[in-house]
């Protein structure tokens, strides 16, 4: 049974009449089309019964069409520039039996309100209710995609070593790290993070002039899409030199913390809980009088496949039970103010038998002789 039948038979329990999705992760992930977010509308429409069929302008026609949906003998309506397309949506929606009208999570605000203005007795809900069930939980390609996108930024960390250097600034260093994550075999560079000495201390910090320092540690989190969408995030954290003894310690323990959290990994484990057992670790530790649990800011992880973050999101508050086939990283770190920080990330995948991670590089701290 494809996608868009999933969909179809799930949109009679929430008493809708159709799902329309726009461009974004969701129309690639339901159509197989990666469309460009233009200002003119491309939606996907799919009715509880019948066939879906997709609009998109006139100059985007052949892309459409050459899309898996189309392909697939999907009906794709193009329309001219002086055409409404919302006009062409909501004719046939109307003409469909009673129910509301799913929209995708991430459409834009002005197309949401003006389907609304032209389908006022549809009532509006987002989609992710039926596509988060979907989504969440990866097939063995979408795993193959994932391990493929692992194995490629694993290749940029291995090169990292041979970059970062005292003198050389962040932005210079991410530079080049940018140019081997599109040599690695990704089509686009998502994000590249090098954070050096004090900046290390800000986790989503990018790159900056600040020329680094022997002895400074580096945070170095990286990510791009492969030519499948399935994204790559993985984090290590350098040390150009030697490190500190107080910094070291608190390494070994954020280490250890990391191994345990995913070593947690396993069917009906609740996602707060792999957060919590990082904290445990952590705060079994002081760093500057306090826990060193008390340095770790943020969630432990989020979500990966045809975007960096999506569900599930592993934090405090979410009981909702670890299945099989879902893919998240887990990532704890440190952040000092005004002095470093250290995080180290791996996407792991939970299978049948317990976690699996698809990243293979060292996890300890890795010393750059300068």
């Amino acid at each position: 049974m494809d996608i868009i039948e999933r969909l179809q038979q799930a949109m009679p329990h929430q008493g809708l009449a159709a799902v329309i999705i726009t461009p974004g992760a969701d129309l690639r992930y339901v159509a197989g089309y990666n469309a460009k977010p233009l200002e003119r509308l491309t939606a996907l429409v799919i009715p509880a019964a019948g066939e879906p069929f997709m609009v998109a302008p006139e100059l985007e026609g052949h892309e459409a069409r050459s899309s898996a949906f189309g392909s697939a003998g999907g009906e794709v309506v193009t329309w001219g520039e002086t055409a409404d397309p919302f006009a062409i949506v909501a004719e046939r929606i109307n003409a469909l039996p009673a129910g509301s009208v799913a929209v995708d999570d991430h459409m834009w605000a002005e197309r949401v309100l003006r389907l609304r203005s032209l389908l006022p007795d549809r009532e509006q809900v987002t989609a992710g209710v039926l596509l988060r069930a979907m989504r969440i939980v990866k097939t063995d390609a979408e795993i193959q995609f994932l391990q493929q996108a692992a194995s490629a930024i694993d290749a940029v960390h291995a090169q990292v070593p041979s970059i970062l250097r005292p003198g050389m600034t962040e932005a210079q260093a991410g530079a080049i790290i940018a140019d081997a994550i599109l040599k690695a075999g990704h089509v686009s560079v998502d994000f590249v993070i090098v954070g050096s000495g004090p900046n290390g201390a800000s986790p989503h910090h990018s790159v900056s002039d600040r020329v680094m320092q022997a002895g400074d540690p580096v945070v170095v989190d990286i990510g791009g899409t492969m030519p499948s969408g399935y994204c790559s995030d993985c984090t290590r954290t350098y040390v150009l030199g030697e490190p500190t003894d107080e910094y070291q310690a608190a390494y070994d323990v954020l280490l250890d913390a990391q191994q345990q959290a995913s070593d947690l990994v396993a069917p009906g484990r609740t996602c707060e809980s792999i957060d919590a057992k990082a904290r445990e670790v952590m705060a079994t530790s002081t760093f500057g009088g306090a826990p060193l649990s008390d340095y770790f800011i943020h969630r432990i992880g989020h979500g990966i496949g045809l975007e960096s973050h999506e569900e599930p999101y592993l934090v405090q508050g979410n009981e909702d039970p670890v299945e099989p086939g879902m893919a998240f990283s887990v990532e704890p770190g440190f952040y000092v103010e005004g002095e470093y920080g250290a995080r180290i990330e791996d996407i792991v995948v939970c299978t049948a038998e317990g976690g699996r991670a698809l990243n293979a590089r060292p996890r300890e701290l890795v010393r750059i002789s300068v």
